[in-house]
């Protein structure tokens, strides 16, 4: 899909649905950041973008104190009520270019499918600027990769985006493709440019089946398809559900979960 840009607004349009449909992070991503760097009740960490929250709990419950910058108001309420009985969490509701935070003053900055809103030349130099000497940067995203081994459902969808989608957009059809190693190692090295050092990625895997309407309904939590004009997206969405129901009832999506780590010196 392309990427369409200054739609940061539609998730928080979508807030519940998002907290309900998108899917939070594996354990074995925390047990790799936390070995990078060991979080307690004596650390100052700050969050990029949290959304609904998907990827703040296991971070809280280290007993830091956290900071997370949410632009979406919708979403920061949320935040707020889903984490009132942790003392150490609180929210500021803002872009994160704009939030002031002093120098060397935080242990961890961490952004999970976030960071890409954020101008890279904006925003590695203020997350360099803010951690402490031995501080880290932790930025991980999921990507959903449509699985192949329905292949006649993979087809129909394909012709269902350039029905609806692309011909909404004005844009060419996009092959999809799987993220690797390739993509991570890349993301990886940009910190490199800004005076990060101790470099580190790693990828997890998953599976997620869902029904027709789920699947909908998780789509609808997707900026780029929010933005449709509402009855052209109705009716794509409902004949993706009919495709659906039509080649097996279910559809499965094989995630890649990429975590790339960086150390301030």
């Amino acid at each position: 899909m392309p990427v369409i840009k200054n739609l940061g607004w539609t998730f928080d349009t979508a807030s519940t649905t998002y907290d309900k449909m998108r899917p939070g992070y594996p354990a074995e991503l925390y047990k790799a950041l936390f070995s990078y760097l060991p979080i307690g009740t004596d650390s100052r960490v700050v969050e990029v973008g949290p959304g609904a929250g998907q990827a703040t709990l296991p971070v809280l419950q280290t007993g830091c104190t956290l900071t997370a910058v949410e632009y979406g108001k919708n979403f920061s309420d949320l935040c707020r009520e889903k984490f009132r009985d942790f003392p150490g969490f609180s929210v500021i509701t803002g872009k994160f270019e704009d939030t002031s935070f002093a120098e060397n003053s935080v242990d961890l900055v961490f952004s999970a499918t976030a960071f890409h809103w954020i101008p890279e030349e904006t925003g590695y130099p203020k997350v360099f600027a803010m951690l402490r000497h031995g501080g880290a940067f932790a930025r991980f995203a999921n990507h959903p990769y449509r699985w192949k081994g329905n292949l006649p459902l993979a087809e129909e969808i394909d012709r269902l985006y350039e029905r609806y989608y692309y011909k909404y957009y004005g844009t060419d059809p996009e092959p999809q493709k799987e993220f690797g190693e390739e993509q991570a190692e890349k993301i990886s090295r940009i910190a490199e440019k800004y005076g990060f050092e101790d470099i580190r990625y790693s990828l997890f895997h998953r599976v997620r089946t869902f029904s027709p309407q789920e699947y909908s309904t998780l789509l609808g939590t997707y900026s780029n398809h929010i933005a449709i004009e509402e009855g052209i997206r109705t009716e794509f969405f409902a004949k993706i559900e009919e495709a659906i129901q039509k080649h097996g009832g279910e559809i499965r999506l094989c995630d890649t979960i990429d975590l790339e780590l960086a150390r301030k010196p």
